[in-house]
């Protein structure tokens, strides 16, 4: 039986980590190293921790669902104090007010799709924040969110940003849905689902239409010394970045620029840019809110090896059932294949 991978999935891809630590800036590299290490820490926490597959049902509204906010207080413990629980009253940490704030607002837009908190199923939302001594990164381990506080010229702290806290909140919506491996093509689309939420969200939040967005990915989390750049972009991939500190966006727009190293997992992160191309095309044509109804009932039907073709011919036959349900404008499918093709996807 195939073992899959299972994912331990950081906001900063490791890329991004490799390069600072080979910088010219002594303390950047040291920051970096910090940084990696911390990365393989939480890796080990699920070593040995059974795959999850579970096609979820929904309970009764209101169940659950509720939000744990715990310091780690610059350890590399999780759960260490609780500060804030669903309800209370807010606190004199931003951090800790910020990301229980943040969580509620990708746990409503759960609601709007009909899902009920990430496994479906009522699950409380776990985060734990001031993770390490400035550490440059936040992920989602299988169980909770951890953030970082980041070095604050780097990188600012990862909690700022409702991008970041959806991104990693969905790959816990999809380890419960598709639970798509986290490799090579299968894990590419891991990552483009938690930008396709990401972004999203975020534009739900700010009002936003797809015109109007600038479809940026991890904008708000890069510090002074990165003032103007981003992580990622989904309506131009490869145009983030570009700085004697990062050096170039390495994501390509299109098939023909397809990534065929080894490196983050064979491109989990890099090969995203390709589908997050192809849904930006979409969403400005029938919009954000229709792009992502459709993607999410994709989502729903893909399963943990999928690769590229796989997810053209889910995510099209998605948009043909919501064409059905009048929930999507009709012409939505050839939208979608439209969008794919103009990536290389056939």
């Amino acid at each position: 039986m195939k073992k899959h991978r299972q994912c331990i999935c950081h906001y900063l891809p490791p890329y991004v980590i490799g390069k600072l630590a080979r910088t010219s800036d002594p303390e950047a590299r040291e920051k970096a190293r910090l940084s990696a290490i911390y990365g393989k820490i939480s890796r080990a926490k699920r070593v040995g921790q059974p795959s999850v597959n579970l096609l979820s049902t929904a309970v009764s509204p209101g169940a659950g669902a509720n939000r744990k906010v715990y310091d780690s207080q610059n350890t590399l413990k999780q759960r260490k104090k609780l500060v804030l629980e669903e309800g209370g009253p807010t606190t004199g940490d931003i951090a800790v007010n910020t990301v229980y704030e943040f969580a509620g607002i990708v746990r409503d837009y759960l609601k709007k799709l009909g899902r009920h908190s990430i496994d479906n199923q009522g699950m409380d939302i776990i985060l734990n924040v001031h993770f390490g001594n400035q550490y440059m990164n936040a992920f989602w381990d299988g169980d909770e969110m951890t953030f970082g506080d980041g070095d604050g010229s780097i990188f600012t702290n990862f909690t700022k940003s409702l991008d970041v806290v959806a991104h990693e909140l969905a790959h816990g919506v999809t380890q419960y849905t598709a639970n798509l491996d986290y490799y090579s093509q299968s894990g590419a689309l891991n990552e483009h689902f938690s930008d396709v939420f990401g972004s999203a969200i975020q534009q739900f939040y700010n009002k936003q239409d797809a015109g109007r967005a600038d479809w940026l990915v991890g904008n708000e989390i890069m510090g002074p010394t990165l003032f103007g750049e981003s992580l990622r972009s989904m309506k131009a991939p490869g145009s983030a970045y570009d700085n004697s500190l990062l050096g170039s966006d390495p994501q390509p727009s299109h098939m023909r620029d397809y990534f065929t190293g080894q490196d983050d997992n064979q491109g989990v992160h890099i090969n995203s840019g390709i589908p997050n191309k192809a849904f930006y095309l979409v969403a400005k044509d029938i919009g954000t809110d229709k792009a992502m109804l459709i993607w999410y009932r994709a989502l729903r039907m893909l399963w943990p090896d999928a690769n590229f073709g796989d997810a053209v011919e889910i995510i099209s036959h998605a948009a043909r059932l919501l064409v059905k349900d009048r929930a999507v404008p009709e012409g939505s499918p050839q939208t979608v294949r439209l969008a794919f093709k103009e990536v290389g996807l056939p």
